[in-house]
């Protein structure tokens, strides 16, 4: 019998998952997903039960916890994709979310943890909307405690005691300089040797009351992990691994380990880090980790995925690794898709670029190439699920995504190089894949396309305006259009960080104006595609209304997509559905033709 070829549906059958916690018996797994359309909090009876709708909440969720002593389970969700987080409590079987504390219009809460007193730790605007402040709530009581006060940047909670005394915070002063603080009481004591120095702290973990791990590149291009004695006032690096940045910690109390997953590049990697310092890498089942759980009994838990193979939870016991749930592409076998391969290039200035190229499969292959600046820009393109890609490759497209200058998994140094440089650097490294792309053979010029999201939306804008020649159609997924604009209209907690991360409008107007893409609209000719969350608090939808507004009035073909119950991305599947359905569409329609 014969079965037609794979659809464009069955690549958006497979779902999102973007958090998980496990009950302390381990007989119940929570997860945050859009299994059936919206995210909800879904659960699943573990070892082998069958998923069900916990919590029917319709939002996305930023923390979920199962209460110790079973008697809720806390989250903190927003409404429709507006980051406002705010903490709710479902009921131990399931239900309707009740809020737990009331807040005023445009409080956001970071929660960090909260314990079986009732004692949630959380970071929050209430107060102090640029920098946050840290605060103890029981949820029992109503009893308020305020730990800390936020001073040069936004505040956030990384580890807190076993007696609940102490807060380890990092200081947001730009996004490669965060130093770290120990709180206690009215005392606030730096953990980096030098806070005033620039370099970036990461995860903690406190493995008594006066010790804790850390992560720092403090002195170095990656983040180490770091022993802190509070009590002696030391510090000692522990671990130090070639190239690759120590990110997540979990704290084994019953036997002292440490579960640690470190990045490197486009792959993260696994480790287990015994009392006694030796050290043994855990082989993971997933080349993206995005979240990592070690339960009392030993068992590690991982959120991950391959770029084919969506996200799924894992775990690992007894030396076997073990999927739990079954986020699959439906008929389609992991060979069946295309995996990415790692390639560099050289830049404008020497500086070797690491890039991942996706070659559609022969029997599909158009001809065609997208070119994918990634978001961030303090990001990278990684070798992870994004059903859009196995989309392309499937309709006959190839992809190439660069990990220009200021790309994450390369070093401090690197990162840095896109801060106060948002469209010199960068831009010119994506000029440099394009032009490599063609003397390579990859793709023919005039058979290019240009899609971005986020800051790759604003490169993509930017690119269109300033090398439109390269390119046959653009599709900008909310992208920053002005620079002044942008800076004016981000969260509040991010505005301490501008000037050092972007610049500022006054004593660098006339970068920002030169980096601006609304600077050369007149440049930008191709047709166009915007695409824009109307609940967006990152890149608001001002900042697509003003330049497809321009475009149009210009002359360009524009078509211009708002989605109203969405923000920076697409929790809802039918929104996701319907975007890179009209992507598809957009590039057929503009595909060279035979006669060209």
């Amino acid at each position: 019998m014969q079965f037609p070829p794979a659809s464009v549906n069955q690549f958006f059958r497979t779902y999102q998952i973007t958090q998980f916690a496990v009950s302390d018996d381990e007989t119940r797994l929570y997860f945050n997903t859009n299994m059936n359309g919206t995210m909800n909090i879904w659960a699943l009876d573990l070892p082998d039960g069958f998923p069900y709708l916990y919590g029917a909440t319709g939002q996305s969720a930023s923390f979920i916890q199962p209460d110790p002593e079973g008697r809720f389970t806390a989250a903190a969700l927003d409404d429709d994709g507006d980051e406002n987080y705010q903490l709710y409590a479902l009921p131990p079987e399931g239900g309707s979310p009740s809020l737990l504390f009331d807040t005023e219009e445009g409080e956001k809460h970071f929660v960090h943890e909260i314990r079986s007193s009732g004692d949630v730790y959380f970071a929050s605007n209430k107060e102090q909307a640029a920098v946050l402040s840290g605060f103890r709530k029981n949820i029992f009581t109503g009893e308020t405690e305020k730990l800390f006060e936020g001073a040069e940047g936004a505040t956030f909670i990384k580890a807190v005691s076993p007696d609940g005394q102490k807060t380890a915070v990092t200081e947001l002063r730009s996004n490669s300089h965060l130093p770290a603080y120990v709180v206690h009481g009215d005392v606030r004591k730096p953990l980096s040797m030098n806070p005033e120095g620039v370099h970036s702290t990461g995860d903690a973990v406190f493995v008594s009351n006066d010790a804790l791990y850390m992560t720092s590149n403090e002195g170095g291009e990656f983040h180490d992990l770091w022993y802190i004695d509070l009590h002696q006032g030391t510090r000692k690096r522990v671990m130090q691994l070639s190239g690759e940045n120590v990110e997540q910690l979990k704290w084994h109390e019953e036997s002292g380990s440490l579960l640690i997953q470190t990045s490197k590049g486009v792959r993260d990697y696994l480790y287990l880090r015994s009392r006694d310092g030796s050290v043994e890498q855990l082989e993971a089942p997933v080349d993206v980790i995005e979240q990592i759980s070690l339960a009392k009994s030993g068992a590690v838990y991982v959120l991950g995925m391959k770029a084919v193979d969506p996200v799924n939870i894992y775990k690992y016991e007894r030396g076997t690794w073990k999927k739990i749930t079954k986020n699959e592409v439906p008929g389609m076998k992991e060979e069946q898709l295309t995996a990415p391969k790692t390639v560099q290039y050289e830049s404008f200035d020497g500086r070797k670029i690491e890039a991942l190229w996706f070659q559609a499969p022969a029997d599909a292959d158009n001809g065609h190439v997208i070119f994918w600046p990634h978001g961030g820009p303090q990001a990278a393109e990684r070798s992870q699920y994004r059903a859009v890609f196995q989309c392309f490759l499937n309709e006959g497209y190839s992809i190439f995504a660069p990990n220009f200058r200021g790309s994450t998994g390369y070093g401090a140094s690197f990162m840095k190089l896109v801060e106060q440089d948002w469209g010199g650097g960068p831009r010119k490294d994506c000029v440099a894949g394009i032009e490599w792309l063609f003397d390579q053979g990859y793709c023919d010029p005039g058979r290019l396309f240009l899609i971005g999201g986020s800051y790759g939306g604003y490169m993509a804008l930017l690119l269109a305006g300033r090398h439109s020649g390269y390119f046959r159609a653009v599709v900008d997924i909310f992208g920053v259009s002005n620079l002044f604009t942008f800076i004016e209209s981000v969260p509040d907690h991010w505005k301490p960080v501008m000037a050092s991360w972007l610049g500022d409008p006054v004593k660098d107007e006339a970068r920002l104006q030169r980096d601006s893409p609304v600077t050369y609209l007149s440049s930008m000719q191709q047709p166009m595609l915007i695409i824009q969350g109307a609940n967006d608090p990152r890149v608001v939808k001002e900042e697509s209304d003003q330049i497809a507004d321009a475009l149009k009035r210009q002359g360009t073909k524009v078509d211009y997509l708002v989605l109203d119950d969405e923000g920076h991305g697409f929790s809802k599947k039918e929104n996701e559905v319907k975007v890179y359905k009209r992507i598809l569409g957009f590039l057929r329609e503009h595909q060279q033709s035979s006669e060209e």
